[in-house]
């Protein structure tokens, strides 16, 4: 038996993603592993209709849109709460640091903890090879604001995940990929693969489903802040704020605070 990655929707446009063991039958309940839970209830009712059983809830960082229902959630299942040790997060039971391990054999399931510090200063990432849970840090065809940390630390967490392979699937913790390819489209706009991805996920938000997961493979082709070394994004950038940026952290920061203010 495998395992199913599924999704609750809490809030606009937030994911709360569910790690569920694969069952022949709906007899027995599904051992799972809450990723991000920012509100309880949309998980209480997915638990309920799915007939899961939670062993464990993983968070990424402290803001409270991906941890407001993690207390409440832990006092139901009697669960533990892992989260980064370089964050304040009272539900947090077992702290981690960056290399740390988590196994869970009954879902066949060993995580990796990657420090990716940017969006806030302590964000950590849940990699199990081809699963990636990045919560803020990594979105599709976009990455987090800089609400904590620096450019030069956004840049280098981005630089890690992208470094996994290829196949590896991205689960980001919001639905923001239209609004993140229509900028990904002004700073490239003859990226062919920019375009394509437009297409597809227009026809998905039509249907109501998410665009997610991504791949890191897609990724490493749509997202301009995966891209900051190449000339054409250079080129962008330079154009933008009208002067040379001398390397692709320079250009890095400028796309990202181009894309702070950014209404396209």
């Amino acid at each position: 038996m495998g395992c199913s990655v599924l999704h609750a929707d809490a809030f606009e446009d937030n994911y709360i993603w569910l790690v569920a063991l694969d069952q022949p039958n709906n007899e027995s309940q599904r051992p799972t592993i809450i990723v991000d839970p920012g509100d309880e209830d949309p998980v209480l009712e997915k638990v309920a209709r799915d007939n899961l059983a939670p062993i464990a809830i993983l968070c990424t960082h402290h803001h409270g849109d991906h941890v407001g229902g993690a207390a409440a959630l832990a006092r139901e299942f009697n669960i533990p709460v892992y989260g980064p040790r370089a964050e304040s997060i009272s539900a947090v039971t077992h702290p981690l640091d960056d290399g740390d391990h988590l196994t869970f054999p009954v879902l066949g399931l060993e995580f990796t903890v990657m420090a990716v510090p940017g969006h806030t200063r302590g964000h950590i990432a849940y990699y199990s090879p081809g699963l990636l849970f990045c919560g803020d840090t990594l979105f599709s065809a976009g990455c987090g604001r800089l609400f904590e940390g620096t450019a030069e630390q956004m840049l280098d967490s981005l630089s890690r995940l992208a470094a996994l392979p290829e196949d590896t699937l991205v689960y980001c913790a919001h639905e923001y990929t239209a609004a993140n390819l229509r900028f990904a489209s002004t700073v490239e706009p003859d990226n062919r693969a920019v375009l394509q991805k437009i297409n597809e996920v227009t026809a998905q938000r039509q249907l109501n489903t998410p665009t997610l997961p991504s791949r890191i493979g897609i990724e490493k082709q749509i997202n301009p802040f995966l891209r900051s070394s190449l000339p054409g994004v250079k080129q962008a950038a330079e154009a933008h704020v009208g002067h040379t940026l001398a390397d692709p952290l320079a250009t890095f920061t400028e796309i990202r605070r181009w894309k702070d203010h950014f209404r396209g």
